[in-house]
């Protein structure tokens, strides 16, 4: 028995060892085995929003940001705040969520995540976007956000993300824009109808059916031309409805047939690689106007902008049906998106450009003159006419307010000049007045003829000097040259496309 002992005692003094050994020894003035409260705040709110428990989330942030103000969690904690509200989503939802991203950007504007959350806000306007064909204020606002986002952190990783959305979002302001247009023409109001689609031009080159508002635009003055020439003349002496003087006719038909010659030379020389570049040559040889050809830089523009649009799926148009997002395949994926809005056109403007060309002048540069009147004091009163008073003289066609002289005072004499001097007058020259040309002196060389503007100078072609510049340039840089017929054809999309030609005559 008193042999066993030792070992029995051997035994329990290596168990107790091991036992101290697996002890876990907490410190927390050494800062062993412990966690920073402010940190374990966060870890336990981001769990929770990871996990879809926005409310449990919102409150240990918000518990977080007011316990510990200078923490260097606070920042994180007010974007996961805005976050909670983003994906919680609904209408509620995202409004609180665009106030609590603006109020990061007020707080951290040099922070990098102050350009995500000005995406998020941007996003949350892009994802309440409808139809062309309905409210468009989220889309506008949109693409103000996305502009600012592009604008305020242009060295953002997150800009080419923004231009892409932004060019998703004017591509369904332009439909809509569009729409409006097609629906105008189709009523005949060419004013309204122009108007809309001359800003649609100028503020969305990218639109997918860019080509087809300038061929429209086209066929509105077209139009325009057959209505104005089919009113009868006005005749001296004949009251005859809806006539036009023959002068009148002529300026507005000359007028028109600039502007829907531009729209369709637009096509060819801006959209070569679209499918109405072939209908706008017709139209122009039908006008007999001369047909542009675009330059290689033009047409590779305008292929690659064409090779990055989509087409949509069977699927997709028919569940868009029972969406009230709009479709955006078709958006471009290259080329800079218009970041400022043009002046719009208005139906107003229009018209006063068609009676301007019927007059011959510009109406726009009219305006109403407007007389000021003096703020200074009154002139003294004048003494009160007599009936018996002489009339004043007329002098130059106006009447002199100088009392006529009387019989009964003679007029003063003159004052004597000395000989050889000449009367000085009293009121200096008008530097606008007119003076005759001085005769040359004998000695003078006659001043020789003003050059001729159709002159052809030094034996050169007419044609020659007026392309050297072109020449000079295209040969500086190659994409200023003209494209050839086999470039231009095979660089077209064979797609399906709605009317041959609108109009019919």
């Amino acid at each position: 028995m008193y042999r066993r002992f030792p070992f029995v005692v051997l035994l329990g003094v290596l168990a107790l060892c091991v036992a101290c050994t697996n002890k876990k020894v907490n410190n927390p003035l050494a800062n062993v085995g412990s966690k920073q409260p402010d940190k374990v705040l966060f870890d336990r709110a981001m769990d929770a929003l990871k996990h879809n428990r926005f409310d449990v989330a919102r409150i240990t942030l918000q518990t977080l940001i007011n316990t510990y103000p200078d923490s260097e969690f606070v920042a994180r904690a007010k974007l996961g705040v805005a976050d909670s509200w983003y994906a919680e989503g609904g209408s509620a939802g995202l409004a609180q969520a665009e106030l609590e991203y603006n109020d990061f950007k007020t707080f951290f504007p040099n922070m990098p995540e102050a350009a995500e959350a000005q995406l998020k806000i941007a996003n949350i306007h892009y994802q309440q976007m409808e139809k062309p064909d309905r409210d468009y204020t989220h889309a506008l606002r949109a693409e103000q956000e996305y502009r600012n986002l592009i604008q305020q952190f242009p060295d953002s990783k997150l800009v080419p993300q923004a231009q892409q959305r932004l060019r998703e979002v004017q591509e369904v302001l332009a439909q809509r824009e569009f729409e409006v247009g097609r629906f105008y023409f189709l009523k005949q109001s060419y004013a309204a109808s122009t108007a809309r689609l001359r800003s649609l031009v100028a503020q969305y080159p990218l639109y997918s059916k860019a080509d087809e508002a300038l061929y429209m635009l086209g066929q509105i003055k077209e139009a325009e031309i057959q209505l104005t020439r089919d009113r009868p003349v006005c005749i001296k002496g004949q009251s005859v409805a809806g006539c036009m003087p023959e002068d009148m006719k002529a300026r507005f038909v000359d007028k028109t047939t600039q502007e829907a010659t531009a729209a369709y030379s637009q096509i060819i020389t801006r959209y070569p690689a679209m499918n109405r570049a072939d209908d706008a040559k017709l139209r122009l040889e039908a006008l007999h106007q001369p047909v542009p050809r675009p330059t290689k830089a033009a047409l590779a523009q305008n292929k690659a902008e064409e090779d990055s649009r989509r087409e949509s799926t069977m699927m997709t148009k028919v569940l868009r049906n029972f969406s009230k997002h709009p479709d955006v395949a078709h958006t471009s994926r290259v080329g800079d998106p218009t970041m400022v809005d043009p002046d719009p056109v208005s139906a107003t403007t229009v018209m006063r450009e068609a009676n301007g060309a019927m007059l011959g002048r510009d109406l726009s540069k009219d305006s109403a003159s407007v007389e000021t009147v003096g703020t200074g004091a009154p002139p003294p009163d004048g003494a009160t006419p007599r009936s018996d008073a002489p009339a004043a003289p007329v002098i130059n066609g106006e009447a002199s307010s100088a009392p006529a002289a009387t019989t009964d005072t003679a007029p003063a004499p003159a004052a004597e000049q000395p000989s050889g001097t000449e009367l000085t007058p009293n009121a200096a020259p008008d530097p606008n007045e007119l003076t005759p040309n001085a005769a040359p002196a004998a000695t003078d060389k006659p001043l020789p003829a003003p050059a001729q503007i159709n002159e052809i100078q030094n034996g050169t072609q007419g044609d020659a000097a007026a392309t050297d510049g072109s020449k000079a340039d295209a040969a500086a840089d190659p994409g200023q040259q003209p494209a050839s017929d086999q470039e231009i054809s095979s660089s077209k999309h064979k797609k399906k496309k709605g009317l041959k030609k609108v109009i019919n005559y």
